[in-house]
């Protein structure tokens, strides 16, 4: 099936028929219609996957385990285990693709096998202590990278970029490092104030600003009558309240660009198969994803998150920055937890501070929380910070993982807490706390358009779709200023929506002209 592209941009909606799985691009023998396998529609249900990692107390990972050997809970009900599938072993390499072809799928993009992302940080991360985890990063590539492993590196430098695409090359990997220079924080320059907000410090902005006026240098008022006197502290506290409008303003952004990352890597990993671990290397995650609106009692929240059996949630983040933007940006936290939920990744935080008197003890805890709510584990005040990446790949080894239909159907958006158990003594699990009961699609403002529009910013493909495309070269017979375009969707990766009809497909094929300065 052939459209065209006039200018910048097409966009066609249509209903997927199996003529367009026909077209035979490739130079391969001729199927007769019987060898031809009938595409395979999904209808649209709700799996919840979770990645369970195994260990015993000494970290090794469980091997031999089966469907039988689990439990799990949702709400504190058992759910019935319906899919499952233990460790996968890496893949030898990616397939290649024809000349003139693009693919999104992902035997393209990662074969199968673990995936693993390295994301640096620059914007929540100071100069010093990105020149720091660098070094660490490259010593571990160099000494403690086995070959077999497969992994991407992304810069969070305002933006999400790509400093390398999945390789198992060591040596590709040493070189992409490299490439990477420290750099500035973003929103950095507006005094002394947002400098000490941009190194990290869990501090807010209204005791930064405080701390500067009780450190600046003292005005001699000896002379001054009760009226000028008035005015000087009327501008001091003008200029602490201009100040402190321009923290919040600088971690408001840098905030926003760091939920906009994690949505670009829901979409870029989320049609690759299996768990896939994103090792943040920062030196502070501006929120965690901690359920404001939880359906848990007290007692579930203390075993989930045992940082907060002392204090509760509320006094646990009082004065910190990402609890006030957790409550002004819940809608989209919930989104994005509920896509790298579904995306099955799980985040391992890894302080670039390493070993640190100044830490902050509330930014290492925001750290951990992130961890345990995407079933990663955090690495926090350790001079070795290479040895956390290290454990992210042996956790590879021996992750499960489960797939179960909720008996709960209602799709309320709702917080739902997991728990999985393993019917041996002596085992550790490790897996993420739960997830919100989203379904994107039917929430208010939802917009496909928008959607796409953000897929199409994004660095690196989505692949929760799966197809191939080509560009045809205008031809004698073709007309002027067009160009052909072919597409062949991957049917297995569309779902179809239950109707009174019966089920439906509505796909919407965009395409985007770039130029060569992108």
């Amino acid at each position: 099936m052939t459209h065209f592209i006039q200018r910048r941009w097409l966009c066609l909606s249509l209903v997927v028929i199996a003529g367009l799985l026909a077209g035979g691009w490739f130079q391969v023998p001729q199927q007769s219609a019987s060898e031809v396998p009938a595409p395979t529609i999904r209808v649209t249900t709700h799996l919840v996957l979770i990645d369970a990692v195994v260990t015993d107390k000494q970290g090794n990972p469980i091997a031999g385990l089966h469907p039988e050997d689990f439990v799990v809970e949702e709400n504190g009900k058992t759910q019935k285990v319906a899919t499952f599938s233990g460790p996968v072993q890496s893949a030898s390499g990616s397939a290649s693709l024809p000349p003139g072809i693009y693919s999104n799928r992902s035997q393209y993009r990662s074969p199968g096998g673990p995936v693993t992302v390295m994301l640096l940080d620059a914007i929540n991360t100071p100069f010093s202590d990105q020149a720091y985890a660098r070094r660490q990063m490259l010593s571990f590539v160099q000494d403690q990278y086995k070959p077999d492993q497969r992994m991407a590196v992304f810069t969070l430098t305002g933006s999400l970029n790509v400093l390398q695409d999945f390789t198992s090359d060591p040596q590709i990997l040493y070189a992409a490092l490299q490439r990477f220079r420290p750099r500035p924080l973003e929103f950095a320059s507006a005094g002394r104030a947002t400098r000490s907000v941009a190194t990290g410090d869990a501090t807010s902005a209204s005791t930064v600003a405080s701390l500067d006026a009780s450190t600046a240098p003292a005005t001699d008022t000896s002379g001054l009558g009760p009226g000028a006197m008035q005015l000087i502290a009327v501008a001091q506290a003008a200029a602490q309240t201009f100040e402190a409008a321009q923290v919040a303003y600088a971690q408001e952004q840098r905030t926003v660009l760091t939920l906009h990352a994690l949505n670009s890597l829901g979409r870029i990993l989320g049609g690759l198969p299996g768990r896939k671990n994103i090792i943040w290397v920062t030196g502070n995650l501006p929120f965690s994803l901690i359920p404001e609106n939880r359906n848990m009692t007290n007692a579930e929240l203390e075993e989930n998150l045992p940082s907060l059996q002392v204090r509760s949630v509320e006094q646990h983040s009082a004065g910190n920055y990402a609890a006030t933007f957790r409550q002004a940006h819940a809608d989209e936290i919930r989104e994005t937890a509920a896509r790298l939920a579904s995306a099955q990744v799980a985040v391992y935080p890894v302080d670039a501070r390493g070993l640190s008197i100044s830490t902050s003890i509330d930014s290492q805890e925001t750290m951990r929380e992130m961890a345990r709510e995407t079933g990663g584990r955090a690495y926090v005040n350790q001079n070795e910070i290479k040895y956390g990446v290290e454990r992210a790949f042996k956790d590879e080894a021996a992750t499960y993982t489960l797939g179960y239909y909720p008996e709960n159907k209602k799709w309320d958006g709702k917080y739902r807490a997991i728990k999985v158990k393993v019917k041996r003594d002596g085992v550790e699990t490790q897996n993420r706390r739960g997830y919100f009961a989203i379904d994107p699609t039917q929430m208010k403002g939802y917009s496909p358009e928008q959607e796409v529009a953000s897929a199409l910013r994004d660095v690196v493909p989505a692949t929760l779709v799966g197809f191939t495309a080509r560009v045809r070269p205008s031809s004698a017979n073709s007309t002027p200023g067009k160009v052909g375009v072919d597409f062949l969707v991957d049917a297995n990766t569309l779902s179809a929506e239950d109707t009174s009809g019966g089920k439906r497909l509505n796909v919407a094929f965009y395409a985007t002209v770039f130029s060569p300065q992108g």
